[in-house]
C-alpha cells in the first residue's frame, strides 16, 4: 500500500503544485502590462491563470492527504525532515490562500476598470511577484526535504 501512496503523492504534487506554481508565477508580468496599458484590455488571459491557480490549489490537497498516508506506513512521522516539510506545506498554502488569490482577485477586480483604477492596484501586482516568488520557493524546499531527508533514520 505504501507503494501506491507514494506513486500518488508524487503524481498530485506534479500534477498540480506544478502548474500553480507556473500560472501564478506567469500572473504578474502580465497583469503589469494590462494594468499599465493606455486604456483597459480584456483580462482573458488573466482569468485562465487565476483559475488554474485557485481550481489546482483545491486538487493539491491530495499532495498531503496521500503524504500523510505514505508516512504513518513508513513509520516517520517524528523525522525532523517531515516535520518542517509539513510545517512548510502549510506556510506555501497559507501564502497561496491569503497572499497570491487575493491579489490575483484583485488586479482582475480593477483591470477593466478606469486608469485610477487600475494604478491602485498595480502595487499590488507589484507584490504578487515576491509572494509567487516566496511559494516557489516553500515548494522547493520542501521538495529539497523530500528527496534528502535530512537526518532520516530509517532504510
Amino acid at each position: 500500500m505504501n507503494k501506491f501512496f507514494l506513486i500518488v503523492h508524487i503524481l498530485a504534487a506534479i500534477l498540480t503544485v506544478g502548474p500553480i506554481t507556473v500560472a501564478a508565477s506567469m500572473f504578474p508580468p502580465i497583469a503589469r502590462k494590462l494594468l499599465t496599458a493606455d486604456s483597459p484590455q480584456e483580462p482573458g488571459g488573466l482569468q485562465v491563470l487565476h483559475r488554474i491557480t485557485t481550481v489546482y490549489a483545491w486538487a493539491s490537497l491530495a499532495v498531503p492527504l496521500f503524504g500523510f498516508a505514505l508516512a504513518g506506513g513508513l513509520h516517520v512521522m517524528g523525522e525532523a525532515w517531515l516535520i518542517v516539510s509539513i510545517v512548510l506545506t502549510l506556510a506555501a498554502a497559507l501564502v497561496l490562500a491569503y497572499l497570491v488569490v487575493p491579489a490575483q482577485s484583485a488586479v482582475l477586480a480593477a483591470a477593466g476598470g478606469t486608469a485610477e483604477e487600475r494604478g491602485a492596484v498595480l502595487k499590488k501586482a507589484k507584490l504578487l511577484s515576491m509572494t509567487t516568488g516566496i511559494f516557489g520557493l516553500l515548494w522547493l524546499v520542501v521538495f529539497v526535504l523530500m528527496v534528502l531527508k535530512p537526518g532520516h533514520h530509517g532504510g
